[in-house]
């Protein structure tokens, strides 16, 4: 059966030509003539058709103010459509897939798999049980597409989704293109940068539409796909739930002021009443469909029982339902279930106090459609329904809330100091002692609700503490149960977060601990200390009843962003690994259960790449069967904008998550040789000098300055908080998105493979070039961490184009430009070099759909960084070249799907 209409490249042909369309309506003939002369002048040098790119320099350079802002936004919006043509080319895979077609990491295969190899039905039942995934939605501001750009793009997607999918006439296939070149033009006519920073608030409303519009109704069809697949080869085993959704949108304070106590309430009221409203609407759907006469079909025990309780909770409601559905129960059942919904944002008594008392009512529906042999409705509406609530409850998604660990250490000092309490003074030691004392005396330490004179942020950290407890009391613990600390070196960093939860009463020890603390390790010194600072934690005797209270299980989250940016690439990720593998040996011999919290970003050198890849290369040792990782920016409407693909995502998490939990059961301590890791020893703390050696040059921050648009990224209005953490220009106090957003745009993208050719040299130097690389090609055929490890460095290697970048080093003074870009280049080139040798392969990219997506963008991004370097070149640009040179930066975003 033919499945689709169209294919990647009519998708891109059609598209093109309509923008050449617009463009010659909308601007001119003349305006579509220079865009096709440096298109073709870009295609002629790529090609091998032209020796140089003079005729491109020399394009760039006539065109005048009004012309370059029309050439950056026809490119722009050429790859915004190209990005829909590709995302309906990974749609026409999955549904190809659905119809018999094989694809990679497949849940569909590993269930074949386990059955071949002899899993019995008890065993995967226990590797499901195990399963926790935690996808965490956040607020980095890394998405540089306004949300109304955005959603003209997300009706284009529609209109090639109905001429690929369905079969339409003549006249009805003209129609739906009609309207596309209408979205097109309006497109055209849209301004594409921001001339305000968004909000939090509209940072929590971006997140939630994913969660509301798609994920909500993916939920039911991808737990339907797994139960059909385990069906296919074990009987009688249940699927439970394998998915939570959190976030950080609305809640995450670190280094953002401007999300306030108001901010997360509002964010948590507008959650829960959007997934009360998904839940009636759901109610009066299935009302109509369980209609069944009740003189027809018995309503088992169950279910009179739970009429009777409604009877006399709703005494005048029950009346009424019976009245409208007489003989009816289901529906009467459904019509009290709306009442109760109808009473969450009410004074009225009788609401749902949380999402499983929701669930408990529709079990009952549940058991007694299966109890009158009505297995098929139950499967079609009921079940489905099921699980939606199961994973979203009232909350929609569970808030982290997060802030920096020095503003808690001031508002716990400043806060003592009014009852005559030194705590700034005290040493490590002390505050430990303090804190312990602290928590478990039974009456309160400070006034959280007037402490007094203190400081703009000592206010802020208590008002979030005095806000905290009536959050949980008016939604419910689960809604907001989590609180990450930012950059934690010591244990009582830790502590001083539990005192304060204490103080205000979300914890009430020995028996009660409303939130799960969580140490966010960034630093070296930090992952290095990590076993100190949680042994400390454990053997403390409040913390040890706070993790009583939470069921032993610690939650640690690793930063992967900070640790690239200090410590550079392949040292960042050994380090993560290994230290990964002792806190999980740790947390065995202490009998608690980890929880690794992956704060990985959209981009390689950030944490990026292939999530399945990623989670597969965990160590053994940290493979729980529970898992969180932060999801940002960009890549949030990459994976979940489009129902298919989202439910191809978390099709790829599970079979990924059950997969390595098999291996972790099967070998709980990952047998790495010896001479494995003796290599990654030599070879990381060199990359590492290297890549330091590099930041802490004399004039290198001059030279990041003067190479990159970091200026121009820093002013983008991408996210609400700011660029940097004090304001001050040095790559230490920079944040990571904007540090790599900024390479990213000059196409040479450092933080993604820097110093890993050093390091790989210092091995080879040390063992031999012929011994070295043998044990280098055994540990990427054998060890999943280092393969993908060298795949992603791989992904950014072929995405750097050093002629590119060489236009942007043209900009720093001569000095600095022979100084630093030299040496930039010689690196990459030995990396790639090295690279390709270790894996064995003629080319960097190992996806045929990735080198072909390469290809077609390359000509078109060219142009964009070639007008970027020339703006930025001016001493002093007019405000129209201004909001041109913003452009180039919209669009390079979009041709390489990347920021930050």
């Amino acid at each position: 059966m033919k499945l689709h209409n169209r294919d990647v490249r009519t998708d891109v042909r059609e598209l093109g030509a309509l923008v050449g369309d617009v463009l010659a309506a909308q601007a001119s003939t003349d305006a579509y003539e220079t865009v096709e002369t440096l298109r073709n002048a870009a295609i002629d040098y790529r090609r091998g058709d032209a020796a140089d790119r003079a005729a491109l320099h020399e394009a760039v350079a006539d065109l005048s103010t009004t012309r370059e802002e029309v050439v950056a936004r026809a490119f722009t919006t050429y790859f915004e459509l190209i990005n829909l043509a590709e995302e309906r080319e990974r749609v026409r895979a999955v549904r190809n897939a659905d119809d018999g077609t094989a694809l990679h990491d497949s849940f569909d295969a590993t269930i074949a798999e386990f059955a071949e190899a002899g899993v019995d039905a008890d065993e995967l039942e226990e590797l499901l049980a195990d399963v926790l995934i935690e996808p965490t939605f956040t607020a980095h501001p890394t998405e540089a597409r306004r949300s109304t750009v955005k959603s003209k793009l997300r009706s284009i997607a529609n209109h090639l989704g109905e001429l690929d999918e369905r079969n339409l006439t003549d006249r009805e296939r003209r129609a739906v293109w009609r309207d596309v070149t209408a979205e097109v033009t309006s497109l055209w006519g849209t301004r594409q940068v921001r001339q305000r920073a968004p909000e939090p608030e509209d940072e929590a409303r971006n997140v939630q539409w994913y969660l509301e519009n798609t994920l909500f109704d993916v939920v039911g069809d991808a737990y339907e796909e797994f139960e059909e697949t385990i069906s296919k080869e074990y009987d009688d085993v249940d699927c439970p739930k394998l998915f939570e959704f959190r976030s950080w949108a609305g809640s995450d304070r670190d280094g953002n002021p401007f999300v306030t106590p108001e901010v997360t309430d509002e964010t948590l009221e507008r959650q829960r009443e959007v997934a009360v409203e998904k839940y009636r609407d759901r109610c009066k759907r299935l009302s109509a469909v369980l209609s069944q006469d009740g003189d027809r079909y018995a309503d088992g025990d169950a279910l009179a029982e739970s009429l009777a309780a409604d009877a006399e909770r709703f005494p005048t409601v029950v009346e009424e339902a019976r009245e409208r559905y007489p003989d009816e129960p289901y529906r009467q059942k459904l019509r009290l279930m709306r009442e109760r919904l109808d009473r969450v944002n009410d004074v009225r008594p009788g609401e749902y106090p949380d999402g499983d008392a929701f669930l408990d009512d529709l079990d009952v529906i549940a058991e007694s459609l299966r109890e009158d042999g009505q297995e098929s409705v139950l499967e079609s509406f009921v079940e489905p329904f099921r699980r939606q609530v199961d994973t979203f409850g009232l909350t929609l998604a569970s808030l982290d809330l997060r802030d920096h660990r020095e503003n808690h250490t001031e508002a716990v000092a400043e806060a003592v100091a009014a009852e005559g309490v030194d705590y700034a003074e005290m040493d490590e030691d002390e505050r430990v002692d303090f804190l312990t004392e602290a928590i478990l005396q039974e009456d309160p330490v400070v006034d959280v609700d007037e402490p007094g004179d203190v400081s703009e942020t000592t206010e802020r950290v208590l008002r979030r503490f005095a806000s905290f407890a009536g959050w949980q009391d008016e939604y419910g613990q689960q809604a907001i149960d989590t609180y990450c600390i930012s950059m934690t070196e010591e244990p009582s960093h830790v502590l001083e977060v539990l005192f304060l939860a204490d103080q205000v009463g979300v914890v009430s020890l020995p028996d009660h601990c409303a939130v799960d603390v969580v140490p966010l390790l960034e630093t070296e010194s930090a992952l290095n200390g990590a076993e100190r600072i949680l042994g400390t934690l454990f053997e403390n005797e409040a913390y040890a009843a706070a993790l009583k209270a939470r069921d032993e299980v610690q939650e640690v989250m690793l930063g992967y962003s900070d640790s690239n940016k200090e410590n550079g690439f392949l040292a960042a990720n050994w380090d993560l690994y290994e230290n990964q593998r002792r806190i999980a040996r740790f947390c065995r011999e202490e009998e608690v259960t980890l929880r690794l919290f992956h704060g990985r970003g959209g981009s390689i050198s950030r944490g990026g790449g292939p999530m399945n890849e990623a989670l597969t290369a965990l160590p053994n040792e940290t493979v729980t069967g529970q898992v969180k990782f932060t999801e940002q920016g960009e890549a949030i409407a990459e994976k979940y904008a489009n129902p298919r693909i989202a439910e191809r995502e978390l099709e790829q998490m599970l079979d990924a998550q059950i997969r390595a939990r098999k291996e972790a059961n099967e070998e709980p301590v990952e047998n790495v040789p010896d001479r494995w890791v003796e290599a990654m020893e030599v070879m990381a703390p060199a990359a590492r000098e290297t890549y330091r050696e590099l930041l802490n040059s004399d004039g290198f921050v001059s030279y990041f300055e003067q190479a990159t648009p970091i200026s121009v990224v820093e002013d983008l209005n991408l996210g609400s908080r700011p660029a940097s953490r004090s304001g001050e220009r040095s790559v230490e106090d920079l944040r990571a998105i904007p540090w790599v957003f900024s390479w990213t745009q000059t196409r040479l993208i450092l933080p993604g493979w820097y110093a890993i050719a050093s390091g790989i040299d210092a091995y080879l130097d040390e063992v031999g070039e012929e011994e070295g690389m043998e044990t280098l090609r055994e540990m990427f055929d054998e060890w999943p961490f280092f393969r993908t490890t060298l795949d992603n460095a791989s992904l950014a290697l072929a995405r750097t184009e050093p002629e590119i970048a060489a236009e942007y080093a043209d900009l720093a003074d001569d000095e600095l430009r022979e100084r630093f870009f030299p040496e930039l280049v010689d690196e990459y080139e030995r990396g790639r070099e090295l690279v390709l040798s270790i894996s064995g392969r003629d080319q960097l990219l190992r996806r045929e759909w990735l080198e072909e997506s390469l290809d077609r963008r390359n000509p078109y991004v060219d142009p964009l960084n070639l007008l970027q370097a020339n703006l930025l070149g001016r001493t002093h640009r007019t405000d129209e070249e201004e909001r041109t040179l913003r452009l180039t930066v919209n669009g390079i975003a979009a041709g390489m799907k990347n920021t930050g």
